[in-house]
């Protein structure tokens, strides 16, 4: 049994070591995505709601975009600590609203990256044109700073 206890320990430590230091995702900090648009997701409080900011690169207007408050609300982490999450971006040189809904994981290379799929809503004139009023797509971000408070 004395001779098993340091092949035990050793085992351990090869297979349970890297679990217990799994990188956690935080949601808080500067996020960039695919489209270059960006985002500030400032502290998260102890419900899990959260504010930031959200400047975006794309957009069908001719109006000046300029960055646009959004607010959210992140579910506890899971066991692995990746949690799942929504926010609403009110666009402030718009008439629209989107909302986005994503989870946030560590990748491979132990990079941060917020994997989320999101709805823009427009207004339109008439009941009749509804039917252009709602886009749908994705996008994925990546963790450009670290985060600005303890988090979960």
């Amino acid at each position: 049994m004395v001779q098993a206890t340091p092949f035990l320990l050793v085992l351990f430590l090869a297979l349970g070591a890297p679990s217990l230091a799994a990188k956690k995702c935080y949601l808080t900090g500067r996020w960039v995505n695919d489209l270059g648009s960006t985002m500030t997701i400032k502290i998260l409080n102890a419900n899990g709601d959260f504010s930031g900011i959200y400047n975006t690169s794309v957009s069908a207007t001719t109006k000046e975009i300029i960055p646009s408050p959004l607010l959210g609300s992140q579910h506890p982490p899971n066991r692995w600590n990746q949690s799942t999450f929504g926010f609403t971006i009110h666009w402030s040189f718009s008439d629209s609203i989107t909302v986005f809904t994503g989870q946030c994981f560590v990748n491979d290379d132990g990079k941060e990256i917020l994997k989320t799929m999101w709805l823009l809503r427009s207004c339109v004139d008439k009941i009749q044109d509804d039917w252009k009023a709602i886009l749908v797509g994705y996008n994925e971000f990546e963790h450009l700073e670290s985060r600005m408070d303890g988090g979960w």
